[in-house]
């Protein structure tokens, strides 16, 4: 039962990310992995700062994580990730503009 599971496993990672890869599939793995970097970077700020902080850079690598997510999921057709993205990146965009103000009126 383990080997079948095994091998059921196996059939299904290669298909996945072997079989199926392509221009689309690394732009949306580069999607991803800018996403996941606005994580670590929030992180490492707040640990420097010992409170939780939420730096520019974080802000930066959600647009850019969203927007490329986003047209991934437009290119493929995947309504979860259309919706998924699509308020998201007006938030990351608002969130932006809201700091510029700040150090706008702060300069």
């Amino acid at each position: 039962m383990l080997v079948a599971f095994s091998h059921g496993l196996t059939d299904y990672l290669y298909d996945v990310f072997v079989a199926r890869f392509d221009f689309w599939l690394a732009f949306g793995i580069l999607a991803q992995l800018l996403f996941t970097a606005r994580f670590l970077v929030q992180w490492i700020a707040s640990e420097r700062a010992g409170r939780s902080v939420i730096p520019m850079a974080f802000w930066m690598f959600s647009m850019a994580g969203g927007l490329m997510t986003l047209v991934y999921g437009l290119v493929r057709r995947e309504p979860v990730i259309i919706m998924g993205q699509l308020l998201s990146v007006v938030i990351y965009v608002r969130n932006v503009m809201l700091i510029l103000r700040e150090r706008r009126r702060a300069a």
